[in-house]
């Protein structure tokens, strides 16, 4: 249903509903959390008695007759799970700011029946200042609205009921102020209470909040694909059922129990095993997957709220507990991802599982947002975007999320900095001025690939905000001194900088180095081609006057390279690659570049090799790059191959960084590299009306097919024998070798 949230957009503003929610909240002001990451934030710290709050929400109505066309819209904060007559409809939202807050709409025409029906909403509050909700700002709550053929059936207000679901005990907190851990006790629960005839008449009528304060907006972006599969492999154990589900998945075990009250059942999650082939669930990511649950004495369906990112699972029990085996799935969820949509596959198996793992990350790792990783922040990261969001855009086609992405970070351009944060939307306040000045850069490659010039010229300003907030930074010389607004990542883990000779205490510098200056150069190259597109006065921001600036401050004749920082000799890979893919390198240092390249291979973070890639097709230098994806080396794609992977890693190896998440998708570098570098493909006009096509094929590549989806249709591509076929759709314009 990837359409599905098409028609909210032309759907009337204004809400007929109230935003109704728990009364202890309506007690509540708001908390203002938005602050400098530098600063001390002004707010009272969150209340630790208002997290991990589950509430019910029911609303009975009749219908005489059936509309023709239903729709609800809806949202809560900081999430809802939507139930109509016992059916699961949809969860949401996307996270978001109160001041952009985003709702879902549903045609939920098939889920309604004649006489009595019943909306249900479970309702979720983390509480916590983290990456994964935008929450602890007491606000707190839910608003729908239902309408049938143009009238308004029902709308959240102060006749819905609600209750507390009381089942939900004390548990531990994982990851990042993440998630809670879900220590269930069933005989805790309200059955049945998703369903027609349930008596709801011991719950309360829910309070209207007038000051919740969201300003609401319609989700650019379908709803999650939600699904049930099966585990791979089920086996007895010592003390109840192993599950391998074959892959790393987001989402949590379903399991239907029975046992006498008082009984307990665990259920572990894990991405790897441990030393004894059991489920490592205090996992290497900062996360112990460890849910309890207190049977009531009936047949029961176990289901965690939240979601986890796994590909093992164990069901613990006692003896007389009784697992309905059949019932045994994962409950997956995840962007929605047509598997046909970009098709690969090759003569080099390898080439083959790498190419899987990384389409596999950029899947569960792509949630309402896209997140660095589904399990110890989930948070959508904008350094990591540059590269999740080209493999994301061949992989799917879909360009919604990349869109709403590059929103999502401006949404505090003008009250909190002009220079972005690297974390959006939510209230973990973090800044990496790296990630800042990728921005740009992101925003001419969704142009190209998109043809979207709304978008462009709507956040053109965005750009410019950002050049002119890093201008603070100028020395006399031209260059950025002390950035020390926000932190200067260079590369992570930093066991992976490559001995990167510049101090920095916390990420923050004193003095003149190498990697930001290029990130910045970047940014003012993408922001002079920005203008170009838009018809506007191209300045070119002193581009001559500041490559002359860089290369006196950074170049060493005696080793015709670029050094780390202006008081350093040493040369590193970050500080060469990032020169030679934005046009800092004179022509007569390139060929040193690219042999140093040679020599370090990979040695950076695998955030670092996207750009490592980048700068050899820049430098046409297209074998070394594809020996460099499918190399054995020890910083490769093929040790996580070789230890396990089903989807990218953080780092190289599972031993390279101390807290690595299995599932990371900003390695999936090779997807893009390979499509635009390799089989020749990228837009030459925006929206690929005009399609570059120069083919890069290594000799040890006997044959490979591969589609990708474009707007307007799809370009497909042949290689075998020697022999190249390409179609295109009938709109596009293909410009080969010698003519582009």
């Amino acid at each position: 249903m990837n359409g599905e949230t098409n028609w909210i957009s032309d759907w009337d503003a204004g809400w007929t509903a109230k935003w109704i929610a728990d009364r202890c909240f309506t007690e509540l002001e708001p908390l203002y959390l938005y602050h400098r990451e530098l600063e001390r934030p002004e707010h009272t710290p969150p209340d630790p008695e208002l997290a991990n709050r589950h509430m019910l929400v029911r609303k009975s109505l009749r219908l005489e007759e059936l509309p023709v066309e239903a729709r609800l819209r809806i949202t809560a904060d900081d999430y809802y799970k939507l139930y109509i007559n016992g059916r699961y409809v949809g969860q949401g939202p996307a996270q978001g700011y109160a001041h952009h807050y985003y709702y879902n709409g549903y045609d939920v025409s098939a889920f309604l029946q004649p006489g009595e029906n019943i909306i249900a909403v479970h309702v979720y509050y983390h509480g916590l200042i983290c990456r994964s909700y935008s929450s602890g700002d007491n606000r707190q709550g839910l608003i729908a609205e239902l309408w049938g053929d143009g009238k308004l059936l029902a709308a959240t207000d102060e006749s819905w009921r609600y209750t507390q679901a009381e089942e939900y005990g004390e548990a531990g907190i994982i990851g990042y102020n993440t998630q809670f851990l879900e220590n269930i006790d069933l005989r805790k629960r309200e059955k049945d209470w998703l369903s027609t005839g349930f008596d709801d008449s011991p719950w309360q009528n829910a309070w209207v909040h007038p000051g919740h304060g969201h300003t609401l907006v319609p989700q650019p972006t379908p709803h999650l694909s939600v699904y049930t599969q099966p585990p791979a492999d089920i086996r007895e154990v010592e003390d109840g059922i192993f599950l391998d589900f074959g892959i790393e998945l987001t989402g949590q075990v379903r399991v239907c129990v029975s046992g006498q009250a008082g009984e307990k059942v665990e259920i572990r999650y894990g991405e790897e095993l441990d030393g004894h082939g059991r489920v490592r669930y205090n996992m290497r990511s900062n996360c112990v997957y460890r849910d309890t649950w207190i049977l009531s004495g009936e047949l029961e369906e176990l289901e965690a709220y939240d979601y986890k990112a796994f590909r093992y699972a164990e069901i613990l029990s006692g003896p007389q507990v009784k697992l309905t085996v059949p019932s045994i799935a994962a409950v997956v969820r995840h962007y929605p991802y047509r598997e046909e949509a970009c098709r690969f596959e090759s003569s080099d198996p390898r080439l083959n599982a790498i190419w899987s793992i990384c389409a596999n990350g950029v899947r569960y790792g792509t949630q309402e947002n896209y997140v660095d990783c589904p399990s110890r922040e989930k948070g959508q990261y904008l350094g990591d975007n540059t590269i999740i969001t080209h493999a994301h855009a061949y992989l799917t086609g879909d360009l919604r999320m990349f869109r709403k992405a590059l929103e999502d970070f401006t949404l505090l351009a003008g009250e909190l900095c002009p220079g972005l944060l690297a974390v959006a939307p939510g209230h973990y306040m973090q800044e990496i001025a790296d990630y800042s000045l990728q921005w740009p850069i992101q925003l001419l490659r969704y142009y190209k690939m998109s043809g979207d010039r709304e978008l462009l010229q709507a956040k053109h300003p965005v750009a410019e905000g950002i050049i002119g907030y890093f201008a603070q930074y100028l020395g006399e010389d031209g260059l950025l001194h002390s950035v020390n607004g926000k932190w200067n990542l260079v590369d992570w883990p930093e066991n992976l900088r490559d001995g990167y000779d510049f101090h920095l205490v916390n990420g923050h510098a004193d003095g003149c180095h190498n990697v930001i200056n290029s990130f910045y150069y970047g940014a003012l190259v993408a922001l002079v081609e920005i203008r170009q597109a838009l018809g506007l006065p191209a300045a070119d921001e002193g581009l001559d006057a500041f490559r002359q600036a860089f290369q006196k401050r950074f170049y060493r004749p005696d080793k015709n390279l670029f050094a780390d920082a202006s008081e350093s000799e040493h040369c590193s890979l970050h500080a060469n690659a990032l020169p030679l893919l934005f046009g800092l390198a004179p022509e007569e240092v390139k060929a040193s570049i690219v042999s140093l390249i040679r020599r370090k291979r990979l040695s950076c973070g695998v955030y670092m090799a996207y750009f490592v890639l980048q700068a050899l097709a820049e430098a046409e230098e297209y074998d070394l790059l594809y020996e460099l994806i499918v190399s054995d080396d020890l910083h490769s794609w093929n040790t996580m191959l070789e230890e396990g992977a089903t989807t990218c890693f953080e780092a190289w190896s599972k031993e390279l960084k101390w807290n690595t998440s299995l599932c990371h998708p900003w390695a999936s570098a090779p997807v893009p590299l390979f499509i635009e570098a390799i089989a020749g493909l990228r837009p030459l006009a925006p929206g690929w009306d005009t399609i570059a096509f120069e083919p890069h094929i290594p000799d040890s590549l006997d044959w490979f097919r591969l589609s990708v989806p474009i707007p307007g249709g799809e370009i497909g591509l042949e290689y075998g024998g020697g022999t190249v076929r390409l179609s295109v759709p009938d709109h596009c314009t293909v410009i080969r070798p010698g003519q582009i």
